[in-house]
């Protein structure tokens, strides 16, 4: 797609979490191969340098042309601090198109700014379902899919919930752009990143956790058990937890008064090199991301969710994930199953063409089924 190929001359790229930014990386990239004028609007969801800007430099991507830096607050004053910024933004660029990501925040304000702005909305990640309303990113993501004018589903399994919903927007099955930006980055991580060294660790003789969802660490209870099942199984089976932890996480533990378990250590948050190294290297992952669940599938490392539910089943169905729940019992057990697994599993998630489908469909304007291709 290029300024005059009939499709879109100006793409405006809303996102402002860790995910978003690596899942974008590649459609931003693929937008400046083929001179596409993208305009970057970063909402400023993640506040700490760990968790933003070193993710721009390491994955060499322009800096925002706009950064709303709002901060961490309440869901619903977060969401309208975006949707006035972005709104703005809107106001005076008059973009052609507003690609979002996923199912933040910034995914929904960018989504409803747009569409009020009688701009068209591409929602990358489409489709996604865990079926638990609770989660305030299912409530994001269904809205974002039945707002958006283009939808780009990962997988056929998240297709099917599109077209059950019937959402008016065309559907393209891209595949997922986190396995464009692992593709080219694993060996990149390998090569320098020097955080198994730097820790003291040995490649698959320990496990990875993170845990920083709002159901999992701001109740007591459900932290501790989680904390429980994890450092049990690590008890059992002699190797340690390495726990890169979100900032949320940390204030919880401050907060509850709650001592870790000695099989687990906590180290600072990590930039996206040595992260994918971790999750590379680790034995296991423990984890409530639903990124992380993708990540490791790709990686050929096996996963253990601490969650009820999923909205990546894909990675189950495929023998690479198995949702454990928070009873620590349960949580031990899934370890167990999990540990050891061969990585011969088919990824589900495409062939590391995405952000190419992607842009091919906005060059495409209305006629996206020319640029489809099962991924």
């Amino acid at each position: 797609m290029t300024a005059d190929s009939g499709g879109a001359s100006q793409v405006a790229i809303v996102l402002g979490t860790r995910p978003e930014i690596i899942k974008f990386a590649p459609v931003i990239k693929a937008c400046d191969r083929r001179g596409v004028d993208c305009l970057l609007v970063h909402t400023g969801q993640h506040y700490s340098e760990d968790l933003d800007q070193v993710f721009f430099d390491q994955l060499e991507l322009p800096t925002p042309d706009y950064n709303l830096e709002v901060g961490s607050r309440s869901h619903g004053e977060q969401t309208g601090r975006m949707l006035e910024g972005i709104e703005d933004v809107l106001d005076e660029h008059a973009p052609d198109v507003v690609l979002v990501q996923g199912d933040t925040n910034s995914t929904l304000a960018g989504a409803l700014a747009a569409s009020k702005s009688n701009v068209d909305v591409g929602h990358v990640e489409a489709g996604l379902r865990s079926f638990d309303r609770d989660m305030p990113e299912e409530v994001n993501r269904v809205v974002t899919d039945h707002i958006a004018d283009y939808l780009f589903p990962p997988t056929e399994e998240t297709r099917s919930h599109l077209e059950r919903e019937s959402v008016a927007g065309e559907i393209v099955t891209t595949g997922n752009t986190i396995v464009d930006s692992l593709y080219e980055y694993r060996d990149l991580a390998a090569e320098k990143s020097d955080v198994l060294s730097d820790l003291g660790l040995q490649e698959d003789d320990f496990y990875l956790l993170t845990a920083h969802r709002a159901e999992n660490v701001d109740d007591r209870e459900s932290f501790a058990r989680l904390l429980e099942g994890v450092s049990r199984f690590a008890a059992q089976t002699g190797r340690e937890v390495v726990y890169p932890i979100h900032p949320r996480a940390q204030s919880r533990l401050d907060e509850f008064d709650l001592t870790l378990p000695e099989e687990i250590r906590t180290v600072e948050p990590l930039d996206f090199l040595d992260f994918l190294r971790l999750e590379s290297a680790a034995a296991l992952a423990f984890t409530d991301s639903g990124g992380v669940q993708e990540e490791t599938c790709i990686l050929g490392t096996p996963c253990v969710t601490l969650r009820y539910s999923t909205e990546r089943p894909e990675t189950a169905y495929v023998g690479a994930n198995c949702l454990a729940g928070l009873d620590p019992d349960d949580v031990v057990e899934a370890g167990s199953t999990m540990l050891g697994k061969d990585a011969d599993w088919d990824v589900p998630f495409g062939d590391g063409r995405a952000a190419e489908r992607i842009l091919d469909t906005l060059a495409a304007g209305v006629e996206p089924d020319a640029a489809e291709v099962s991924p």
